[in-house]
């Protein structure tokens, strides 16, 4: 889909094609780095609304995002370890389908104000081991409780180290921690970016 590359304006009644820095352009992380394992939740029923939002299943991320988060996965397979995404771009109107079942924004950004997700800016994943196996974690995947605050600290210890090396390695590469969600990380940067409702198929 063109719009990814330019942006088309008029001026005194003529158009204008500008091309768009490279850093804007929304990639596929595994086109960047085919190691991170993908699995989209909301392209499956198997997420807290119960219904398929996306139409596809793939991570689109700005470019800048995704290259940080290449450099993540290298680090982490030092020492046997990657990383699984479960949500990355996610369209404005799917934003708005979230909001309407869980209208909290301690876990669930407000539209009207639109999400980091929303810029093609964060993304929602966790630690695999060798064999894209998942570590266990304090919750799984949107789990709306303060278990899977990053303060939370009644858990097991092994919980409680996988966290800190998630988050630590993710904040090595200029990611930002969201301090309800262990899963949930914006990325330097972000408030550049406008907000976004192209439907992921749609992004070529």
């Amino acid at each position: 889909m063109r719009i990814k590359w330019f942006l088309i304006f008029t001026f005194n009644g003529l158009a204008f094609a500008q091309f768009l820095p490279e850093d804007t352009v929304l990639v596929d992380i595994q086109k960047i780095n085919p190691r991170i394992k993908v699995e989209i939740r909301y392209a499956t029923t198997n997420n807290f609304t119960g219904r398929k939002l996306y139409n596809v299943e793939k991570c689109f991320l700005r470019k800048f995002v995704a290259m940080k988060l290449d450099s993540v996965q290298r680090d982490l397979e030092k020492f046997g370890l990657g990383l699984k995404v479960w949500d990355c771009y996610r369209p404005l109107s799917v934003q708005k389908i979230l909001w309407s079942i869980v209208p909290d924004e301690r876990y669930v950004a407000n539209p009207a104000k639109g999400s980091r997700h929303n810029r093609g800016c964060a993304v929602d994943l966790t630690l695999v081991d060798s064999l894209g196996n998942e570590l266990p974690m304090p919750t799984g995947y949107d789990d709306f409780t303060e278990k899977a605050h990053r303060d939370y600290y009644n858990l097991p210890d092994t919980l409680i180290k996988n966290r800190t090396i998630l988050e630590n390695v993710m904040k090595k590469y200029g990611f930002i921690p969201l301090p309800t969600e262990w899963w949930h990380f914006d990325c330097e940067g972000w408030e550049k970016f406008s907000i976004l409702d192209i439907p992921l198929e749609e992004i070529k």
